[in-house]
């Protein structure tokens, strides 16, 4: 395990990468002794250093909980990072594609949360329960690591690779829909690149939402009433270039839309 002194600066290289907009080498490379709780300790840091900084933190991402997405990394376990207020964009939104690194989309539902919840023990109709509504999301991906040969513990403490997220279409109560059976097809640029069904993440996409939970609670945080919560992707990640439009259609849901300048 790290240092404390090794874990903040860690934190710091990564909140200048984000600023700088560069790539860094692969943690696991110069830090082979790492696991994934100094993962999680690193991206608790760099965290705090963006809110003290004045971000506010606005939900959270689940990522890897479906079998596409762990092939397409090579990891086998779920992760999580944190969502912050200058993260969260509308349908429509115009974004600049040099904010990001690595950039990529994924397809996911977000959980709008109205009550708290704390594990261990959360299960999918605690989540059910606690959800004020679901709506469809893209996820803008922002690797600020190497992305060859990475582990998860690279990608923990490079915030699960969150860059940014979409929210569109039309919010929906938890009983209105089978959301196992959500789907969506991925365009870029009136092409279809991609298409899922929302059932891919764990069999169900609350179970992501109570896996998140009951894995908050190992290091001592809960979910609290009001956050977004990202369930995890149902595609693959598709990259996207400057000036391309990504949109995504959820059938019954509506679409969400945006497009990289």
């Amino acid at each position: 395990m790290l240092e404390q002194s090794q874990i903040e600066s860690i934190a710091d290289e990564l909140v200048q990468a984000d600023r700088d907009r560069t790539i860094l080498p692969k943690l696991t490379a110069r830090y082979p002794g790492m696991v994934i709780e100094d993962s999680y300790a690193i991206q608790k840091v760099w965290s705090d250093r963006r809110i003290a900084d004045g971000a506010r933190l606005v939900g959270h991402k689940i990522g890897l909980t479906s079998k596409v997405m762990q092939v397409a990394t090579g990891i086998s376990e779920p992760d999580y990072g944190v969502i912050h207020d200058d993260m969260v964009y509308e349908s429509g939104s115009v974004l600049e594609f040099d904010r990001f690194s690595n950039v990529r989309i994924e397809v996911e539902l977000a959980f709008v949360l109205s009550k708290p919840l704390s594990g261990p023990g959360t299960t999918i109709f605690d989540v059910l329960d606690a959800t004020a509504y679901v709506v469809p999301a893209l996820e803008v991906l922002n690797s600020h690591l190497e992305l060859e040969g990475r582990t998860i513990v690279d990608t923990i403490s490079d915030n699960a690779a969150m860059g940014a997220i979409v929210l569109g279409g039309r919010p929906v109560k938890v009983d209105e829909l089978d959301l196992t059976w959500a789907k969506a097809l991925l365009y870029r640029n009136e092409t279809i690149e991609d298409s899922g069904v929302a059932g891919a993440v764990l069999g169900h996409p609350a179970l992501g939402v109570a896996w998140l939970a009951n894995k908050l609670a190992q290091h001592g945080q809960t979910l609290e009433a009001g956050e977004i919560i990202l369930a995890g992707s149902f595609t693959k990640p598709m990259w996207v270039e400057r000036g391309d439009t990504v949109h995504a259609d959820y059938h019954e849901l509506g679409a969400v839309t945006c497009r990289f300048v």
